[in-house]
This record gives structure tokens, C-alpha cells and sequence, in this order.
């Protein structure tokens, strides 16, 4: 419809006499209703969190675990009031561990403008696959179980684990103090076994270690011992982050190997202590704060993460591992860590642009004692975690069974 000059100026003046009389109620500021008195509302009753993950098939258990840390999450942040005077609410789809349902999910959820966050897909491959979807559709999105890939040149992506860059080099540092002078990988032949290897045998080659090589793994491999046959005279084997790295120990148990078994912050899961039993006692692990199923004093864990993983054990339970007696709990912490990071950044912005939440998240500083991870939270480069976050731990096995043991910090 066209206008007049004359229409035009009368419509103005009648929207500025509107706005004068609502001021002390309330103003708009990018979709958001901002009050006088401080507060503010999103203009929505509810903002969705979507998480992609494996809830069945083999991998089944890190599904569960990041559901569960979300429910915990999710639920206190909204006793709390939510965000906005929005209620917070999970969607879950489960990949399945298959990568076409994967990105099927991250296509959905990076086209749903009710969802505000996403968590996953779950595994450097399927990120890989569908974190285009996530740029192209400005879509915060928040990857706690993706150790591998480069998140510094991602507008909406973010890492909410250890990258495998800050494992190795925390790893290595602790393996040279101990005399260790060269190492190799043991690791499926996909992106995180790759990933894995390059960075490993890079910074091994800088720090003056000895690189051994890596043996790509198969999916259908019975035994890993030919792997580590080739690698004996290793001072160390990187392990893999998934339940193969359990062949691996078994293999090296088998063969007598004589080194030192390491790998990532998936060596902290029972299963691999289920399956490799006792050949996984010793096995050293590079992860953000665990201090379970440490046998120290709960009042010397964080505050935050003590209140979140005894929530978890409450509504949840813990996993026991029916041959070892094994335990863990049925928490993904580090995936909680994304939605305290996005309700905070959308609280600082005022905002659910995306644009808005990207850069309120780049300048956030929440300390380790308010996150349920129990790590600080200060992005660089994309990245939650820094260095300091990183601990070495090591599998051990007394006459109380099971428990870890942190070695560096």
C-alpha cells in the first residue's frame, strides 16, 4: 500500500505518542520486551534446547549420560525462572550412530526457529557433516562430545570438551617427565582416529619424542594384536576414545607389552574397564575435571559439579559394571556446561539473535566452581576449555576395586 508524505508523518507522530504513553511499562529491543524496572521477557513462552545423540545401538551410553545432565540442567535453570521469562525445553533425536539421521536432526533443528541451542551430533564425523547446516542457518550450537576438528573459524559452533590438541599436549608433558621417549596410535581409520594420529605424531616430533606410527583399526577387528605387535618397542600407545581402545589394552596385556597405555577423556567410561578387566589397571587418561570415582572427600570436589553429579545419582542412579563392579555416573556434565554458557550469554545480550548470543558467549568468564563440569568456562578461539582444565588420571585397582587416581593436573 502506498503512502503519502502527509499519511507518513501522521503515522510517526502517532507511534512516538504510543510509545510515549507505554514508556515505564515497556520497550521492544531485538524482538526481546524490555521493562523499566530492569527486567525482561523474550516474547516467547518456551526455547528449545535440541540434542542429537546415539540413544541406541552401542554408543547408547553417552546418549543417556548428555540427557541426563540436560534434564538436571534444564530443570534448575528454570526453577530458577528460565531465561527471559521462557521456560528452557529438551528435544531429543537420536542418531543412532548413523550419520544420515545425524545431519537429518542438525538440518531440522538448524531450520526451527524455536530452537535456540543445539548439543551435538555426537562424534567428529558427524559434526563434520553437519556443522555447515548449523553456519549456513545461524544456529548456536554447542559440541561436548567432539575432541577432534578446528572450532576457531566456526561463527556458531562452539567445543565444550578437551580437544585432543590439549590432551596430547598435557599427556606428552606428563609422559616425558616419566622417562617416556617415544609413542604410537592404536585408532579406528575415521576423522577422530586421524585427527588423533597428526596431532599425537606432531607434537611428539616438536617435543622431541620418538613417533612409532599408527595402526588404523577396523570395525570388525576380533583382536588388536597385531596393532600393537607392530608398536611393541613404544614407549607409550595412544588409545581410542571409544570402546575399541578396550582391545587395544587387551591386546597390549596379551602381548606383554611393556610401555604405558594412554588415550583421551573417553578412557574414563567403565565400559573400558569391562571389557579389557584387569588389563586397563594403569591405563592413563587426559580429561577435564573427574575426580569420580575418586575416593576423596566430596566436600573437596567443586561445588557445582558435587551438586550436579549427586542430582544425577538421586533421579538417575550410577553405572555399575556388572564384572568389575566399575563405577561412574550416569552424567555427561560437560554437555550441561553448553546450556549454563547459552542461558548466560542470552541473559548478558538481552537477546535470542544468534548473532547476539555468539558474541555475548565470546566474552564470557564463568569460574569452575559454578559450572556443573566443574571447569571454567572462557571461550577462546570457540573453545570452552584451556589447558589448565586438563588433568591426567590413571585407572587403578586396589582390594576396593576400582577407582581414579589424578597424576598431573
Amino acid at each position: 500500500m502506498t503512502f503519502s508524505t502527509g499519511r507518513k508523518i501522521t503515522a510517526l507522530l502517532g507511534a512516538a505518542v504510543l510509545l510515549t504513553a507505554c514508556a515505564g511499562k515497556e520497550e521492544r529491543a531485538g524482538g526481546a520486551q524490555v521493562s523499566s524496572d530492569g527486567g525482561w521477557n523474550v516474547g516467547r513462552p518456551v526455547v528449545k534446547v535440541g540434542l542429537i545423540t546415539p540413544m541406541t545401538g552401542p554408543l547408547a551410553v553417552v546418549g543417556i549420560s548428555q540427557e541426563n545432565s540436560l534434564k538436571i540442567e534444564v530443570d534448575r535453570l528454570n526453577a530458577e525462572g528460565g531465561i527471559g521469562g521462557a521456560k528452557l525445553e529438551l528435544v531429543t533425536r537420536d542418531s543412532g550412530l548413523d550419520p544420515a539421521k545425524a545431519v537429518q536432526a542438525a538440518n531440522e533443528f538448524a531450520g526451527d526457529e524455536s530452537v535456540g541451542l543445539v548439543i551435538g551430533p555426537a562424534l567428529s564425523a558427524f559434526y563434520n557433516a553437519a556443522k555447515g547446516g548449523f553456519e549456513s542457518g545461524r544456529k548456536v550450537n554447542c559440541q561436548p562430545m567432539v575432541a577432534t576438528g578446528d572450532f576457531s573459524g566456526l561463527k556458531y559452533g562452539f567445543r565444550a570438551q578437551d580437544p585432543v590438541s590439549l590432551d596430547v599436549e598435557k599427556m606428552l608433558a606428563h609422559l616425558k617427565s616419566q622417562g617416556v621417549t617415544s609413542i604410537g596410535v592404536v585408532y579406528e581409520g575415521d576423522d577422530a582416529g586421524k585427527g588423533t594420529a597428526d596431532e599425537v605424531k606432531r607434537q611428539a616430533e616438536a617435543g622431541g619424542l620418538t613417533w612409532k606410527g599408527f595402526e588404523a583399526t577396523r570395525s570388525d577387528d576380533q583382536s588388536h594384536r597385531s596393532y600393537v605387535d607392530k608398536l611393541k618397542d613404544a614407549g607409550a600407545i595412544w588409545i581410542s576414545n571409544t570402546a575399541s581402545g578396550a582391545k587395544t589394552m587387551a591386546a597390549a596385556s596379551e602381548a606383554g607389552y611393556q610401555g604405558l597405555i594412554v588415550g583421551g577423556s573417553g578412557a574414563r567410561n567403565i565400559a573400558f574397564i569391562e571389557a579389557a578387566g584387569d588389563t586397563a589397571d594403569g591405563t592413563l587418561f587426559a580429561a577435564t575435571y573427574y575426580p569420580y570415582p575418586s575416593r576423596d572427600d566430596r566436600a573437596t570436589w567443586k561445588p557445582a559439579y558435587r551438586k550436579h553429579i549427586e542430582e544425577i545419582e538421586k533421579r538417575f542412579g550410577k553405572n555399575v559394571g556388572p564384572k568389575t563392579g566399575a563405577e561412574s555416573p550416569k552424567a555427561a556434565e560437560i554437555s550441561a556446561d553448553c546450556v549454563l554458557a547459552y542461558t548466560r550469554a542470552v541473559e548478558q545480550a538481552r537477546s535470542l539473535d544468534p548473532d547476539a548470543v555468539v558474541a555475548a558467549i565470546d566474552k564470557l568468564e564463568i569460574p569452575d566452581t559454578e559450572t556443573p563440569s566443574g571447569n571454567s568456562i572462557s571461550p577462546e578461539k570457540h573453545e570452552f576449555f584451556g589447558l589448565d582444565d586438563v588433568h591426567i588420571y590413571q585407572w587403578k585397582k586396589d582390594d576396593k576395586g576400582w577407582t581414579t587416581v589424578e597424576t598431573s593436573g
